[in-house]
Order: C-alpha cells, then sequence, then structure tokens
C-alpha cells in the first residue's frame, strides 16, 4: 500500500464511529463530485428557461432568452472540469468524448455532452445571432472582433428575410431537440446515483427527477440573479412582467423538487428497511445542519414562503425585486447543499450499516476548497466573456427582431 494512502488511513482512523470496512476509510468523490452535477444542473435549468420563449411562447421571459442561452454555454463549457480535475490526467478525456462508451452510465456524458454542446447549444445561438453576427463583421471598428465576427459567419452572409425566416424555424425546431437533451443531461446524472444498489441512500427511481427539478431552480434562480445584476450594472430598469414570471417559474420548480425530496424521504421512513436506522442516525447526526438547515429550511421553505407570499400579496416593485433576488440566492445554496448531502452522505456509513466514516475538506490542493470556489465563479467570467463578444441585449432575437420591428 502507498505510504500517502497509509498516512491517510491513518489520519481518518480516529474520526470512524462503529464498525465500517477497511476499505471505506478514505472517501472515493469529493467536493469536487459535489460541484459537477450542481454545474450540469444549472446548465439544463438556463437552457430550459429559455425554451420557455422559443418553444411554449412564453412572451414574458423574452428578455432572458439570450441571456439564458448564454448562461447554459458558459456553465456548460466548465462543467466537465470538475469530472475531470477528480479523475486526473485530463489529457485523456478527449478519449470520453470522442468514443463514448454506451454500456457505462459515466462513459455516456462524452456522448450527452459533445451531443448538447455541439450539435444543440453553439447550433442554436449561432442561429440565433448570425444577423448581429453578420452586422457586426461589418461595422465593428476594433478590428480583433471584426475578425472574429467575420470567421463565425462561416461564409454565411445572407440576411434577407426570408433566410432569417428559416433561421429561425431552425433554431425553433433544435430548441424542440434541445429540450429532451437537457433533461437527459442533468437526468443521466441522477440516474447513475439511483442506479447504485449497493448504497440505500443513493438507490431510488425518483433520484434522477429530484436532481432534474433542483437542476432547473438552480438554473432558473442563476438566471434571474444574472438578469437582476446586468441590469443594475448597465443602468436600465428591469423588466418586472418577465422578472414576476421567471419568479413564478422559480417557485413551481422548488415546489416539484421540495416535494418529490419528501416523498422520497417518507417513503424511505415508511419502508423502513435495514438500513434505515443507519440513516436516521446520519440525518440526525452528520448531515444536520446541511440538510435541515440548510437545504430544508434555509434553501426550501423560506424560499417557498417568500416567493408565495408574492404571489399572494402584491407588494411593491422594489420589495419585490428583493425577494425574488433573496429566494434565489437561497435557493442556489440549498440545491449546493442538496448535492453535498446526497454525494458525501451516501460515502459517510459504511456497507455493513454499522459504523460512520467522515471527510475532512481540505483548504489547498486538487481536490480542496479552493480549487472547488475557482470551478465555481469560473462560469461567471466565461459568461462575462460571451456577454462581450455576444451582448444578448442587441437586438432581441434576430429572425424574430427582423419580423417585429418593436421587439
Amino acid at each position: 500500500m502507498p505510504a500517502g494512502l497509509l498516512e491517510s488511513l491513518r489520519a481518518a482512523l480516529p474520526h470512524v464511529t462503529g464498525f465500517i470496512y477497511p476499505n471505506e476509510l478514505e472517501l472515493q468523490w469529493s467536493v469536487l463530485i459535489v460541484l459537477y452535477p450542481y454545474l450540469t444542473g444549472l446548465v439544463a435549468g438556463a437552457f430550459i428557461l429559455a425554451s420557455l420563449e422559443r418553444v411554449f411562447n412564453v412572451a414574458a421571459v423574452k428578455p432572458t432568452y439570450r441571456l439564458s442561452l448564454l448562461t447554459a454555454l458558459a456553465f456548460l463549457l466548465i462543467a466537465p472540469l470538475p469530472l475531470q480535475a477528480h479523475l486526473g490526467h485530463p489529457e485523456r478525456s478527449l478519449e470520453i468524448f470522442m468514443t463514448p462508451n454506451t454500456s457505462s452510465a459515466m462513459a455516456m456524458f462524452g456522448f450527452v455532452y459533445t451531443w448538447y454542446l455541439m450539435a444543440v447549444l453553439l447550433m442554436e445561438i449561432w442561429l440565433d445571432y448570425r444577423r448581429e453576427i453578420v452586422e457586426w463583421s461589418r461595422t465593428e471598428a476594433f478590428w480583433p472582433k471584426r475578425l472574429f465576427y467575420k470567421v463565425l459567419t462561416f461564409g454565411v452572409t445572407n440576411i434577407s428575410p426570408r433566410s432569417l425566416e428559416i433561421d429561425d424555424k431552425l433554431g425553433k425546431a433544435i430548441t424542440v431537440i434541445g429540450l429532451p437533451s437537457a433533461v437527459l443531461l442533468h437526468g443521466y446524472v441522477g440516474f447513475i446515483f439511483g442506479s447504485l444498489k449497493a448504497n440505500p441512500w443513493w438507490s431510488t427511481p425518483l433520484m434522477p427527477v429530484i436532481f432534474l427539478f433542483s437542476a432547473m431552480a438552480s438554473g432558473i434562480a442563476g438566471v434571474l440573479l444574472i438578469y437582476m445584476f446586468l441590469c443594475r450594472l448597465r443602468r436600465v430598469p428591469i423588466d418586472m412582467p418577465c422578472l414576476d414570471t421567471v419568479a413564478k417559474y422559480l417557485l413551481t420548480a422548488i415546489i416539484v423538487a421540495f416535494s418529490l425530496e419528501m416523498l422520497e424521504t417518507i417513503q424511505t421512513a415508511y419502508e423502513a428497511k435495514d438500513h434505515f436506522d443507519i440513516i436516521t442516525l446520519l440525518v440526525e447526526g452528520k448531515l444536520f445542519i446541511s440538510m435541515f438547515i440548510v437545504q430544508i429550511a434555509m434553501g426550501s421553505l423560506v424560499p417557498m414562503l417568500v416567493l408565495g407570499l408574492n404571489q399572494l400579496f402584491l407588494f411593491p416593485e422594489r420589495v419585490r425585486r428583493a425577494c425574488y433576488a433573496v429566494s434565489a440566492g437561497l435557493s442556489l445554496i440549498g440545491i449546493l447543499a442538496m448535492r453535498w448531502n446526497v454525494v458525501m452522505g451516501g460515502q459517510l456509513f459504511s456497507k455493513s450499516l454499522r459504523g460512520f466514516t467522515t471527510y475532512k475538506l481540505e483548504l489547498a490542493g486538487r481536490e480542496g476548497l479552493l480549487a472547488a470556489a475557482v470551478l465555481t465563479v469560473l462560469p461567471l467570467f466565461v459568461l462575462a466573456a460571451l456577454l462581450y463578444l455576444l451582448p444578448p441585449w442587441a437586438h432581441g432575437g434576430s429572425a424574430r427582431a427582423a419580423k417585429s420591428p418593436s421587439a
């Protein structure tokens, strides 16, 4: 056994309670695996919010349509990094994208990721921005950006009304295809956990659905906060009908996600199998704060109460904006806590169902707190670059803007 591993086992041994198997002293999945489903969830939620306007004709959320697409792209570009950093040897990661293995749920990530990035998200963004890209390639004063836009036209400079109409139809078709792709992208993450029969904490058919709706809540909350921040940064008024509508969808997603989590918990308690005692000890002890305080109370009940009151009473705009911002922020924290409880909670008790181990989050190192913090904020820097190159407030949708000058 390597000396480093032996040393880490000795350090973990004093924190063990009860009886656990020797190979369970060291947890296999770290905070980076907590971060991985969190980022992919933001991608799926942001894309689903964008599809509300494009597919379901929810006109009120149009101000967030392009912002949602760019947010999904920014988080999608960073989403694989926690997984690759955890596995090590990122130079081998191309294999998972180029040669997907259909017999492995984890390896299917490469296939789903490549399809979603290349065939859905990039193509939809290009079609939606094509009119502006052609115009910017002719009028942009800063030559590197002008050259960038010229390359981005791919030689297609026809922006006649008929051409833009075809772009709009193609974009809508891709969004329809992309919607189940977004569901699949995050549903498979829940499938990985839910299909592990050896771990009673994870093994539930509700896990993919719980992950999916919590992903929707996180993506909607993220776009809502970014939209409010950008409006304040640009010193433009917030579109309150848009914000009110987004908040309604956020409330719906939180209610469904929370209800499914509680349904799964009640079912586990009702069945009261042989693993119920150890799970009870786990949630009453090691996971009490992160689960009951952060995930349930702060991350679910408070946002539901605040958003629900806004549906019952017509608060002034300033109060509504504050309520939406607080609810979205708490929801993001609560969903991150939910990912933590799922990933780490499932590893804290032994397969013998008689003992616990512990997980100490290090500050530095490849899988430490600093690395996780950098990977968490990195998508925001990518999004800032995308907003610089492809400002979403330019025309509000090329083909649709061509049809409707007031748009």
